[in-house]
């Protein structure tokens, strides 16, 4: 299929880095804005700006109007099966520690079990194990297989009458692998436990289904998908959000305060509590609307091209040591790799000479660096606003940053 170009739709990609042209490559850390989501924001600030669910004015209801249609947006992105299920907050980070503060709290106990894998994502890791201290309870961690994929042997074995939440990536921000959330979630649910799903390297390359993956909760931010910074999104099942309370009190989560008594608003409201990223909500909005009109089928048919180029090239070279699947069947855009006997961050940044522009480090997977026996990688990241020829320009100075080092 011939990849069309939309290198145009976002202004920062006309950069130059160091003299180069900006090949972007570091989409897993955060994707680059259209133009489109940049004219929205620019728009509320000029047209709408003000607060949302307060004011009965004019203006007012234009801006809870834009806010509350996003909301309806975002439903229908996931499909959750009710508005009332779908709540804003700032980030994928803080959703999970939402769910942790909440949930956890009022349901974990002593000895009970908390199953993740060694694949996740600090933000999925350190709020399960900070409430397994304060609650006494036992983290266990699911391993991978020989190729880098989830070992549903060993889940079967760890997900058990104990097992009280299965917390996992659906893609991993290091692996590219895409986790199988229906089967993880049928077991989890079989045992009694509920499973939290971090969505956020998964939401911008497919279409993603909570009603059918099961999900009991699931979180991603809006700046992995071409939206601002400081706007995430938490789905929870109905059920669960009616037992909950808040995680945070303050205005506009309150239906009646007294000087000793609080009753809360209705689900979401009871759950955004104070004055929202309004501006982050519109233009996450805008951003799902670009999303669609370029159409899934086109962004995962880009991307499962530029992913083999890279895939491919990267195994082809001598000295390179990539991690995860090598088969392309089971790998999303995001490849970690490693050029024998140099540092990440010397690969890093003799690639940023060359205006080529990836992340080297521990990728916030410190467990999984331990696992993979590194203590970091590089690691390119596409997206379908990328090219075929950024892909030979990251291959071209990967090969002159080794013969460099070998010099």
């Amino acid at each position: 299929m011939a990849m069309t170009n939309y290198r145009a739709d976002f202004p920062i990609l006309n950069t130059r880095i160091n003299g180069e042209p900006l090949t972007y490559l570091d989409s897993a850390a955060t994707s680059q804005k259209p133009q489109a989501v940049i004219d929205a924001l620019v728009a509320y600030y000029q047209h709408d700006n003000a607060n949302v669910h307060r004011g009965v004015y004019t203006l007012a209801a234009q801006a809870t109007d834009q806010y509350e249609a996003v909301r309806d947006q975002v439903t229908a992105f996931i499909n959750a099966p009710q508005r009332e299920t779908v709540f804003f907050t700032r980030s994928t980070t803080e959703s999970l520690n939402w769910v942790a503060q909440t949930y956890g709290e009022q349901f974990i106990g002593p000895q009970d079990e908390i199953v993740l894998t060694v694949m996740e994502h600090h933000s999925n890791l350190v709020p399960w194990q900070q409430l397994a201290i304060r609650k006494h309870a036992k983290l266990r961690y699911i391993g991978l297989t020989s190729d880098g994929q989830l070992d549903m042997d060993a889940a079967k074995r760890l997900i058990t009458a104990k097992t009280k939440l299965v917390a996992v990536a659906e893609t991993s921000n290091v692996l590219g692998v895409t986790n199988p959330i229906k089967a993880l979630a049928a077991l989890a649910h079989q045992n009694g436990a509920i499973i939290v799903v971090d969505g956020a390297q998964a939401v911008a390359h497919h279409p993603v289904d909570v009603q059918a993956l099961d999900a009991d909760f699931y979180a991603f931010s809006g700046h992995k998908m071409l939206a601002p910074t400081g706007i995430g999104v938490l789905y929870g099942k109905l059920d669960l959000l009616e037992q909950l309370t808040p995680a945070e009190f303050g205005g506009e989560m309150i239906d009646n305060v007294t000087q000793q008594t609080t009753t809360f608003a209705a689900i979401p409201q009871r759950f955004e509590a104070g004055t929202p990223n309004i501006s982050g909500v519109i233009g996450l909005g805008a951003a799902i609307t670009y999303l669609q009109q370029v159409g899934w089928s086109t962004i995962e048919a880009q991307e499962a091209q530029l992913t083999e180029r890279l895939l491919n090239g990267l195994l082809k070279m001598d000295g390179v040591t990539v991690y995860g699947p090598h088969d392309l069947a089971l790998h999303g855009p995001v490849v970690a790799f490693n050029l024998n006997g140099v540092h990440p961050h010397d690969v890093a940044t003799g690639l940023d000479m060359a205006g080529v522009e990836v992340r080297a480090g521990h990728h916030c997977a410190q467990p999984l660096m331990a696992y993979l026996q590194t203590s970091a990688t590089v690691r390119a990241s596409v997206m379908f606003y990328n090219t075929p020829a950024e892909i030979d320009r990251l291959l071209t100075a990967l090969a002159e940053v080794k013969e460099f080092f070998q010099s």
